[in-house]
This record gives C-alpha cells, structure tokens and sequence, in this order.
C-alpha cells in the first residue's frame, strides 16, 4: 500500500515537473485544463465566500473542505499556460501579456498559490473572522492576476 501511494507520489511530481508539451497532446488540451482547473477552483472559492458575506449559514467543515479544494487547485492551472497554448484554437480568454510578461504572471500566480494557503489555515482555525479575514487577500490576488492578464 505504501509502495502504490509513494509511486502516485512520484507520478504526479514528474506530472507536475514536466513541460506543458509533454503533458498535452496539442494546445486546445492545454487551455482546457487550464479552464477546468480554474473553474473548479472559482466554485468551491465561491462557496467560501458566500459564507464569508452571509449569504449560506457559516458551516466550519465545509468552508475547511472547500478550502482544501481551492488550495489544491491553485497548484494546477500554471502548466496550461505553455508555450504554444496562446496560439490554440480553443476559445481564452487570457491575454497576450501572460506570454510577453511571464515573470509577472508568475509572481502573479505565486503570490496567489500564497494566499490559498493562508486561507486554508484561517479555514482550519473553524473561526469565521479568521475566514474572512483570509478571503479578502485570497479575492484580490485572484483579482489582481485577472485585471493584469484576462480579457474580460
């Protein structure tokens, strides 16, 4: 058992460290593993904040899970933005800027990875404040990368 949970490990490591172009057959795969990541992550990041401006009744557990969620799928998305996938057919509505100005969309994406993080322990802490006070920084980091390279 440990030895099958250490090869997955080792697996998804190697995924994650490999080029875009050895992960995606062709560029559309890439763009859309890039949108399903950052969809799923804007679901259950939503699912926080309505928690958070008291629109659903404040539950410590799901606001922990969907937090856990939102943190996991912050790691994902960066790899579909390779080389190539500006070029793809599929519709994005990424901006050119993410190519040209790749040290600042990195920073952009770092510092988002950060605040992910910071909101799963305030989520942890099972205490609203706590919560809150993590979203804020966690939305405007998503927001800042967004002003800098989505089209809207």
């Amino acid at each position: 058992m440990k030895i099958a949970a250490s090869l997955a490990a080792a697996a998804a490591i190697l995924a994650i460290a490999s080029p875009a172009s050895a992960q995606f057959a062709k560029p559309e795969d890439a763009v859309k593993y890039r949108q399903g990541s950052l969809f799923v992550m804007a679901q259950h990041f939503g699912r926080i904040g309505a928690m958070v401006n008291g629109r659903v009744p404040y539950d410590a557990k799901a606001a922990a899970d969907n937090a856990e969620v939102v943190a996991d799928m912050a790691k994902l998305p960066w790899t579909g933005f390779g080389p190539g996938t500006d070029k793809a057919s599929s519709p994005t509505r990424a901006k050119p800027e993410v190519w040209s100005e790749q040290i600042k969309f990195k920073d952009h994406a770092d510092k988002m990875q950060g605040e992910t993080q910071k909101l799963l322990a305030a989520a942890k802490t099972n205490n609203l404040d706590n919560l809150k006070a993590a979203f804020g920084p966690t939305a405007n980091s998503c927001k800042a990368c967004h002003d800098a390279f989505r089209k809207e």
